[in-house]
């Protein structure tokens, strides 16, 4: 099975411009990496006044996790969507990624977790140069978790 930009935006919500990764390079139970040159794109769906902030290496992470969530989802349930919640430890060691040549790498090892929520350690790269870290805590089935604090019922 190739595990290509169509296979990954089949499998998460992010579609058209803002599914950015290309590939996924490896995965196990654990951790998962990933590939994407959506960076240098100059219609990058988050590009703001002309540049594409650091800041946005966490958005390559989250998708990265989101399609580790894909990869271990039992293929005959329905996906649950995830809710970025909390990022931890955050370092930028970049300014901006629209000016990095290399195609970035995208790493996420989950940490721990449980059916309704995940911490995941992550590192955006691109070639040698250090581009983001951090941990991220993802709320699992977020529609449910929304409604909830809201006090509405969920949707189908």
């Amino acid at each position: 099975m190739q595990l290509d930009h169509a296979w990954i935006e089949a499998h998460i919500p992010h579609h058209g411009s803002m599914c950015l990764l290309d590939a996924v390079v490896s995965w196990d139970s654990e951790q998962i990496v990933c590939r994407a040159s959506s960076h240098r794109d100059l219609a990058h769906p988050l590009r703001a006044h002309g540049r594409l902030g650091a800041a946005c290496a966490i958005e390559y992470a989250a998708q990265a996790m989101a399609v580790h969530g894909a990869l271990l989802a039992d293929p005959n349930d329905r996906p649950q969507a995830g809710m970025l919640t909390g990022m931890r430890n955050v370092a930028l060691a970049v300014a901006r990624l629209d000016r990095l040549a290399d195609d970035l790498r995208c790493e996420a090892w989950r940490l721990s977790g449980d059916a309704g929520m995940i911490l995941y350690r992550f590192e955006v790269s691109a070639g040698t140069q250090l581009v983001a870290t951090g941990r991220a805590t993802v709320i699992l089935d977020a529609s449910t978790a929304l409604a909830t604090a809201l006090g509405t019922p969920p949707g189908p």
